[in-house]
């Protein structure tokens, strides 16, 4: 990820080894990442079980907030690819008793199509 795309908003891809040894400790027996992106502080992984977003907050980003969204709670999910002009893709999920959908978007470098196979994976286990 590039530092135009951090200061942007857009994810990265977080290599797989990096996922796990940064988010290994919040993962319960036996669960397994299985893709992680991330913003300029915050992140996002998908595991076997769950989704977890990851929240750095205040100025040094020493406290951090996790949310686990387990995939049977997400009722739908969306994404928009980019653009000719909109070079962006965008990733929308609406969690089961929220109107408003958790949105992330992506710089062109992260295969929207890839993050769209792994939520139907597993939204529909």
């Amino acid at each position: 990820m590039g530092l135009m795309d951090g200061l942007m908003g857009n994810a990265g891809v977080i290599d797989p080894g990096t996922a796990n040894e940064e988010f290994g400790k919040l993962l319960g027996h036996g669960e397994q990442i299985h893709g992680a992106y991330r913003l300029v502080r915050d992140s996002f992984v998908f595991t076997d079980r769950r989704l977890i977003l990851v929240d750095k907050q205040g100025i040094t980003g020493r406290k951090v907030e996790y949310h686990s969204f387990f995939y049977k709670s997400i009722t739908h999910f969306s994404v928009e690819t980019a653009g000719s002009f909109d070079l962006d893709a965008e990733l929308k999920i609406w969690i089961s008793g929220s109107a408003t959908p958790i949105q992330k978007q992506f710089s062109k470098a992260v295969d929207i199509y890839q993050v769209q196979a792994l939520l139907a994976h597993f939204v529909a286990s």
